[in-house]
């Protein structure tokens, strides 16, 4: 059973995240970086390390992440996402719980288009009444 890893795709606004998971000791590696070294906040890298904790599996898989595109909360949703999945495929008994806390549902949410007239999505230009 050499070489063992499981894979994962998540994806959030513009941000795609494809995650491997290889037995290790808890190691998470982003874009060759470590994390707390890529994510500059807290709440970002807890956000990552969230499927883990909840599932148990924090020091059993060592976390290789590649993240393309958008910022680094898109990002951080996406790998959040990429891990549960991969998660699924190391044991199916897993889904209940990842599927309750939300982890595998994709977050639709993206940015709305600027319209003709406005100055941005929404935003009018200011009225004047003379």
């Amino acid at each position: 059973m050499a070489n063992v890893q499981f894979q994962g795709t998540g994806r959030r606004k513009c941000s795609v995240a494809c995650v491997r998971l290889v037995p290790g000791n808890g190691k998470i590696t982003v874009n060759n970086r470590p994390v707390d070294e890529y994510f500059n906040f807290e709440t970002l890298r807890r956000e990552v390390r969230r499927p883990l904790t909840v599932t148990d599996t924090l020091s059993k898989y060592d976390v290789i992440i590649k993240a393309l595109g958008g910022g680094y909360t898109g990002q951080a949703g996406a790998i959040r996402q990429g891990i549960s999945r991969a998660l699924i495929k190391t044991d199916a008994e897993l889904r209940g719980v990842l599927k309750k806390e939300g982890f595998l549902t994709r977050d639709s949410r993206m940015k709305e288009r600027k319209k003709y007239g406005l100055k941005a999505a929404r935003r009018a230009p200011q009225f004047s009444k003379r």
